[in-house]
Parts: structure tokens; C-alpha cells; sequence
């Protein structure tokens, strides 16, 4: 049996630490220390992904520690930021170390691959879940916001849609193969980080898709303080979305399905070209998929679900 320092300091604390990547003191300490860039803006958010809500209890232990840190950098995709820091907060039902052990490859791996630095966190007894906070920075004036969204600009997407939710039908249709692409996109999703940041000075307005491009896209429209008239019909499905769902249930998928991770974003069409360009060398499409208007409201889709809500009740 392990304790709760024994499972962070052999399974959870980077293999280097200390002032590499602006962590001055990290892992060990009461708190960690961080040394910002001077002159850049601190952008932070916070997730916790909750056995069997989020995920399935039963899904790849590497998986899962991927997925918890992904789902949070996603934020920070939306609003342009380069990602440097995260701290975790780990409760488990027992101190399963083989477990922890392989959680942590996932999630340390994603660390690598964005040039996230862990710094600290906390690993506490209970039902499974993760609390993830992430720390970015960008330039003044730079970030990307839900308001700003104009009238007449181009709504886009980046990506495809609707994996999320035919990866999670598959799952619970009792496929487990990691290597079929819609699973892969519902349990090891990809942070938007490198388009977020291509996407500063074009985008109007961001939000990442993560309860359902009609549920965002709401959030969108109502900061910004505009109207939608909505293309169903160009929404880019993922790879294998109609063979699993029928033509029908893909596009419910892509509208409401949640779980894409991908960026939807406003932009002036003039900048739409460039926009595109940028995205293509990051091999990563822009879609347009609708336009922003005057009028308040939505049109060409049925606003009905508000999406994914922990706690159904009236929406303001």
C-alpha cells in the first residue's frame, strides 16, 4: 500500500524540476513558484473530470490521465494562450500504484507534447476524479474571448465534429479498441493549442466545443450580443462518424454531442484566407459553417438542448 507522498513522489512528480520552464520551486512544497514572462498576461483554468460523468471509470488508466489534462488545455486553446504550467488534484479509491503508474505516463505525456510543466498538485482518498487547473500566458490585447463576435463575420471550426460522441457511442456499444479513431477521439482528445495561437489578431471571438457546438455556440452568441444563421449541412464530420451513427445521428452528433475539443470561432471574412492558411500548416482545417448577424437569435438549427449541464435547471 502506498501513501499519498509515495504515490507523488514515484509516480506523479516529473522526472526534472526546478527553474526549467518558469517553475522556480515546484513539486514538494507547500506551494509552487512561478516566474511569468515579463510583460505577458496570466490566463488560468480549472476542470475536474469525474469517474463515470466524464469518463468511463473502466477506460485506459493512460487515457484517462490524458484526457483530464486535455480537456482543461482545451481553455486555454480558446483563448489564443501558449500553455505553460498545470497543478493536479488526484482523488482515487484506493492507492492503486500500478494504476497511478500508468494514469501518470498519459497524462505526463500530454506534458511533454504541449511543454506543460507539472508543479504541484495534491492526492486525497475517494471516488475516483482529477482536478486539473492550467496556467498560460498572452500577449496583452491578445487573448481570444466569447465577446467580439460582429456581425457579418464568418462563424468557423476548426477540425471535425461529432467524434466525441460517436467514440463514446462505441464505447458503450462495447468497443475498446484505442486504435479505431472515433474512440481515440473521445478518450484521448487533441488541445487546440498551436491553432489558438495561429488564431490571434484574426479570430473575433473563441470558445472551445466542449459541451456541444449548439450549447457553445449559445455561449458565443450570447456574449458577443449577436445572432447565427447556421449551415448544418457543411459541419465537418469525423472519420467514421456516418458508417457508425447513420448520416442522421452524425449530424445530431456534430450539433449536440459534445466532447470535440475543437475551436469555434468568429473572424472578419477578409481574414478568413489567412486564417486557413495558418491552420493548414498546422495540418488542421478552418470550416465555415455559418455567419454572424445583426439579428439576436438562431437560425438553420433547433436551439432546444442547452447541451451538457451538471445541474438541469432554468437557463438565464
Amino acid at each position: 500500500m502506498h501513501s499519498e507522498f509515495d504515490l507523488i513522489n514515484r509516480f506523479l512528480a516529473p522526472a526534472s524540476t526546478g527553474a526549467a520552464g518558469g517553475v522556480e520551486l515546484g513539486i514538494g512544497d507547500d506551494c509552487a513558484l512561478f516566474e511569468p514572462t515579463p510583460g505577458e498576461r496570466l490566463v488560468v483554468s480549472v476542470d475536474t473530470s469525474v469517474a463515470d460523468v466524464h469518463f468511463p471509470a473502466e477506460a485506459p488508466a493512460e487515457a484517462i490521465g490524458h484526457r483530464a489534462l486535455a480537456v482543461s488545455l482545451s481553455d486555454l486553446a480558446a483563448m489564443g494562450a501558449h500553455a505553460r504550467w498545470c497543478v493536479m488534484s488526484l482523488t482515487l479509491p484506493e492507492a492503486d500504484g500500478d494504476w497511478v503508474s500508468t494514469f501518470a505516463k498519459g497524462f505526463h505525456a500530454l506534458c511533454d507534447t504541449t511543454g506543460v510543466a507539472l508543479a504541484g498538485g495534491d492526492v486525497s482518498r475517494g471516488e475516483l476524479a482529477i482536478g486539473v487547473t492550467v496556467m498560460g500566458e498572452v500577449p496583452p490585447a491578445a487573448a481570444l474571448t466569447r465577446a467580439g463576435a460582429k456581425p457579418g463575420d464568418c462563424l468557423a471550426v476548426t477540425g471535425w465534429l461529432g467524434g466525441g460522441a460517436g467514440g463514446l457511442a462505441r464505447w458503450e456499444a462495447g468497443d475498446r479498441d484505442l486504435a479505431m479513431p472515433l474512440l481515440r477521439r473521445y478518450l484521448l482528445p487533441q488541445p487546440r493549442l498551436e491553432a489558438g495561437m495561429a488564431l490571434r489578431g484574426l479570430a473575433s471571438a473563441a470558445i472551445d466545443i466542449s459541451d456541444g457546438l449548439l450549447a457553445d455556440l449559445g455561449h458565443l452568441r450570447h456574449a458577443s450580443g449577436v445572432g447565427v444563421e447556421l449551415s448544418p449541412e457543411a459541419l465537418p464530420l469525423a472519420d467514421g462518424l456516418v458508417a457508425a451513427l447513420g448520416e442522421q445521428g452524425a449530424r445530431q452528433a456534430a450539433l449536440r454531442g459534445g466532447d470535440d475539443y475543437e475551436l469555434l470561432i468568429s473572424l472578419p471574412p477578409e481574414c478568413l484566407d489567412e486564417a486557413q492558411q495558418r491552420l493548414a500548416a498546422l495540418d488542421l482545417p478552418l470550416t465555415v459553417i455559418g455567419r454572424i448577424t445583426a439579428e439576436p437569435g438562431l437560425k438553420g438549427a433547433e436551439a432546444s438542448s442547452p447541451g451538457w449541464q451538471h445541474f438541469p435547471g432554468e437557463t438565464p
